[in-house]
Formats: structure tokens, sequence, C-alpha cells
């Protein structure tokens, strides 16, 4: 089989453009049919809280009331593959040579291509390899377009709340740069309790923000809006961190309706000249440094919503290449999970791309409660690899500057389980 590169990407891209948002999978299944041969192809999407993938293939992804199938993420062969990043061949179930693929933007795993393939060169696999990563553009596109891809991620029904609070976080969890590699998470409580976290990158900086508002449901999300929309307003208009924690505690005085919300608003310049946090209330960050995990102790604030008696502190945090620094909300340490040792959890996860210590962290604090959290837990995770460090980029879907090793489940990794 002879197989022109270009011609086949351009192909997809194409084909991809011309089909209605719904279509894309379609368009590019058909594609890979008539490249490869390809059979049953389908997409696996990552679920919004990453312990299963859903599976949109060419009759669900036009048929949203159909029940798409929900595969358990742990031990399973999608899981080795969005942990590793790395296209695999597994058994083919008598149907050909069976193929999956990770489907990742900028270090957002998405979720999988798999299809079943009558042959297996390595150029063939790796066009595979090429056509999963356009996959996530497309999907990152079209999703623009479509409800076609929350459909696929809501695996259980979110209230109002859950709803107001989804839609203010970024659209991925995960970002990788030259200088860092970010991941957040935000496990949800029984009661939407106004957790949030941003983060934004331009040309010489990365913004990061985690809020904890006070209250339950509808309410808490109410005045996550607040929050949100506040600091990224400041943001987008190029105020200074100063500034931008003033006009977040001015909504809440204006708008909060006497509600209270602690946070961190963090920036970090690329060319590593400097990284500055607002503690507004909020515990302090934890900071990964050469096998040593430590608290970052630095000056705490009032809260947003109070009438302070001057500005709010920007103090200067040290931040070395090599950093791992964790911010958190205390629902990770909320009376439930009291057990949960979170420094423990670092070290043990060093090695890990920080994708994996979200989720780590988020499945242990979610078994310390039982499944059953009163509080909303949220973790976000930045390695900072310093600026433009030597042999580092971030064109390759899942690089990662950091020690890579062979690694169990998540959940042998938790205490208790070494």
């Amino acid at each position: 089989m002879i197989v022109d590169d270009r011609t086949g990407l351009a192909g997809l891209l194409a084909a991809a453009e011309n089909a209605a948002p719904v279509a894309s999978l379609d368009m590019v299944a058909q594609n890979l049919r008539d490249r490869f041969g390809a059979q049953y192809v389908s997409f696996l999407l990552v679920d919004i809280v990453g312990s299963k993938v859903v599976r949109i293939s060419e009759e669900v992804a036009t048929q949203q009331g159909r029940r798409a199938d929900q595969v358990p993420l742990t031990g399973s062969v999608y899981d080795k593959v969005l942990r590793t990043q790395k296209l695999v061949q597994a058994p083919d179930g008598g149907r050909g040579q069976r193929v999956i693929a990770p489907v990742t933007n900028r270090g957002d795993t998405i979720g999988l291509l798999e299809l079943f393939l009558p042959q297996s060169t390595p150029e063939v696999l790796e066009q595979v390899r090429q056509a999963a990563h356009a996959l996530a553009y497309i999907i990152v596109t079209d999703g623009r377009f479509t409800d076609l891809y929350h459909w696929g991620q809501r695996t259980t029904p979110l209230s109002l709340a859950a709803e107001i609070q989804r839609q203010l976080l970024p659209p991925a969890p995960s970002c990788e740069a030259a200088q860092f590699t970010l991941a957040c998470a935000l496990v949800p409580s029984d009661s939407i309790a106004g957790d949030t976290y941003d983060y934004s990158l331009d040309h010489d900086t990365v913004h990061l923000s985690i809020t904890d508002a006070m209250g339950h449901d509808v309410d808490a999300s109410l005045t996550a809006t607040l929050l949100i929309n506040a600091s990224r307003g400041a943001r987008r208009a190029e105020k200074d961190l100063a500034e931008q924690a003033r006009q977040t505690n001015q909504a809440l005085l204006d708008h909060g309706r006497d509600t209270l919300a602690t946070g961190q608003l963090l920036r970090i310049a690329l060319d590593g000249s400097g990284a500055q946090l607002v503690n507004a209330g909020h515990p302090w960050p934890l900071r990964l440094r050469e096998g040593t995990v430590a608290e970052v102790r630095l000056h705490v604030d009032l809260p947003f919503g109070v009438h302070a008696p001057g500005p709010y502190r920007v103090q200067s945090l040290d931040l070395q290449p090599g950093d791992r620094i964790l911010l958190y909300t205390d629902g990770m340490q909320e009376h439930q999970a009291e057990s949960l040792d979170l420094p423990d959890v670092i070290r043990n996860t060093a090695g890990d791309h920080p994708r994996e210590v979200v989720r780590t962290l988020t499945q242990a604090v979610t078994e310390a409660c039982g499944g059953d959290l009163h509080d909303d837990a949220t973790v976000v995770c930045l390695d900072w690899h310093g600026p433009q460090p030597p042999g580092r980029h971030a064109l390759h879907p899942g690089h990662h500057a950091g020690p890579r090793r062979a690694l169990p489940p998540p959940s042998s990794r938790l205490p208790g389980r070494q």
C-alpha cells in the first residue's frame, strides 16, 4: 500500500471541513477506510470526571438518544494509551489488527481513536497516529458548533448548579508549553460548592487562579460566576495582579449578597524572571522540589468579599526549573478526607505527568470520602521547566520533560497501597 502522508492528512482535514460538525467523525472514519481499509472505526471520549471513556461510533454520533457504550478506564488498554500517550496494537478479536491511538491537543487528553486494520506497517501506524492528532483539532473546532461532545462526556446527569460550574472552567483541563506543563481537576460535591480553576497563556506569561466560594448549590455557582468573570475581565484588560484581585473582591462586594470566597491568583513570567501570587484567605500552595514537599508559606490576606483595610499583597513566589507547584481547595482536606496525606501522594507521583497527578489526587479524595463529597475538591498542578529549556518543545502530544517510568494504575499509588 502506497500512502501519501501529506495528501492523506490534507484529505482528512478537507473531509472534516466539508462535513457538518456532527458528521465529522463519519468523514474521518470514511477517510481511514479509503486510505487503509480500516474497519469498525470509533472515537472514545474521556468523560467529565476522567473515570470512563464513552464510545462515539459512526452510528451513535448521529443518534443522541441512543445510549453510548461506557467503558471504565482503570486497568483497561485505553487507560494505558491515555497515560503513555503512545499508540498501541491490542488483541484483535478476530476482526483485523486492533489499533488504538491517543487523541490529544496541547496536552489535553480528549480521547482515543480505535480502528481495525487489515495490515499495520510502521508507515500506516504513523499515519494513524497523525490522523488521531488531527482529529483532536477537528473535535476542538467542531465543539464550538455542537453539543455532541458535551453529551458524550456526561455519564451522569448535571444539576443546574453543576452546569453553571462546568461552563466556568477552561475548555481544556491540561496544557503543555515549552516552559511548563499544567493539569487541573475538579471533583464536585453532591451539592455543588462553588470551586473554580482558571488558566490562560499569553506571549510572556502564564496566568493561574483557583477559587472556593462559600455556600452550596446555585448560590455558590453564581458566586463563582462573579469571581471567575471579574478576574478574567481584569486579566483580559491587561491589569496587574493587584488590580485583578481588587476587581475580583469588588465584584463580590457589589453583587455577592454578603458571601465570601477564598482564592489564589498566580502569574509566572515565561522568561523565568519571576512568579507572583495573591493569596486571599486560601490554603498555602505545596511545592515539590528535589524530592521534598513543603508548604509555600506566603502571607494570607482576607478572603474576597470583605472590606479589606488595604490592597491585596502581591508576593514573590520562589520557583525554580524542576519545581512542581500544587494549588488546591480545602475540599481536598475536608473532614472525610483527613486520612489523605497530600504530601505523600505528591512524593509518590513525582515521576508522573501532571495529568496523572491530579487524577491520582482526585481519585484519592473520592475514595477517602466513599464517593460522597461534602465539599468540592479542586487541584491545579504545574510543572515549571524553565525558560525554553534545551531539547524541550510543545509540538508532540503528551510530551513531558520529567522522568518517565512504567507506572501501576493510579489507585495502587495511594497511601497504604504501595
